[in-house]
């Protein structure tokens, strides 16, 4: 085989560097442009965002009063507390639910226990739209319909993901400290609470992260099970834009920055600990 000459092996290093940085540039201007492009739109009057183009940047970037039609007559305030309140219960629930069922998994023998995981991965199979008819009936007669109640129960559901992240940190935890613990008079619930929830922090991290930017996202749910005006959630909100602002795309932009800036300083904030989550769990 013939030894490729220093120039070749720089000319290759060269374009491997460059198409590097060819993808990282494109993929961060699909992610990036249409952040602009909403942004841009924001600051603009009802003028400019007919006859600009989408990446031409408004004359006054100051121009907050978008901002304040959005707030105000889209009800923003209400439907912040209204996906707060949702968030934080829902997100608890699957903490506490989803722990509990890894921590019984791992730790207990007993019958029919391989068919509880084909259980869960059958039901990450199953279309979720394929059993809306009998959820909505089961919620409906609960009297959650219409309710805050509706997505919270929904939601409290332990899907697969949080189960697995919490499965992989619990089996790096030493069997012998559930040991001792007995030894002491612990009993499961003890050793559970005082013990193994401790130690799955960066887990609960990654379950909180993950979680809450899916349920703060989610529009279908809410939409469905919650059409009350007085109960719109941010996205739901948002939707009603195109009623009463349906060519005003300069106030549903502002609306969407609006929804968007808690999601992205949460995000930005925690980031880390999703990175880190997810790598733990992969090596333990």
């Amino acid at each position: 085989m013939t030894a490729l000459s220093p120039t070749s092996v720089r000319t290759r290093q060269v374009t491997a560097s460059a198409l590097k940085y060819l993808s990282l540039v494109l993929a961060s201007a699909v992610v990036l442009v249409p952040l602009v492009v909403i942004l841009f739109t924001s600051l603009k009057n009802s003028q400019e965002a007919v006859t600009t183009g989408p990446l031409t940047p408004p004359k006054n970037w100051f121009n907050l009063g978008n901002y304040a039609t959005a707030f105000q007559q889209g009800r923003m305030l209400q439907a912040f507390v209204n996906t707060t309140v949702i968030l934080v219960v829902s997100t608890a629930g699957t903490v506490l639910l989803g722990s509990m069922t890894a921590y019984a998994l791992d730790r207990f023998e007993f019958r029919l226990k391989k068919l509880v995981f084909a259980a869960f991965l059958v039901a990450t199979l199953v279309p979720g739209v394929t059993t809306q008819v009998a959820t909505f009936q089961i919620i409906d007669d609960l009297g959650a319909f219409n309710t805050r109640w509706a997505p919270i129960l929904l939601y409290l559901g332990t899907d697969i993901l949080s189960v697995y992240i919490f499965l992989q940190f619990i089996r790096a935890i030493p069997v012998s400290l559930d040991e001792a613990a007995r030894l002491d008079g612990a009993n499961s619930f003890t050793i559970y609470w005082r013990i193994i929830l401790p130690m799955l922090r960066p887990a609960i991290a990654t379950v909180v992260i993950v979680k809450g930017i899916a349920v703060y996202n989610d529009f279908y749910i809410p939409f469905l099970y919650m059409p009350s005006s007085d109960l719109g959630t941010i996205s739901t909100s948002l939707f009603r834009f195109k009623g009463p602002f349906g060519a005003h795309w300069e106030t549903i932009s502002a609306g969407t920055v609006l929804v968007i800036l808690p999601t992205l300083a949460f995000f930005l904030a925690l980031q880390r600990f999703i990175y880190r989550g997810f790598a733990a769990g992969a090596t333990k």
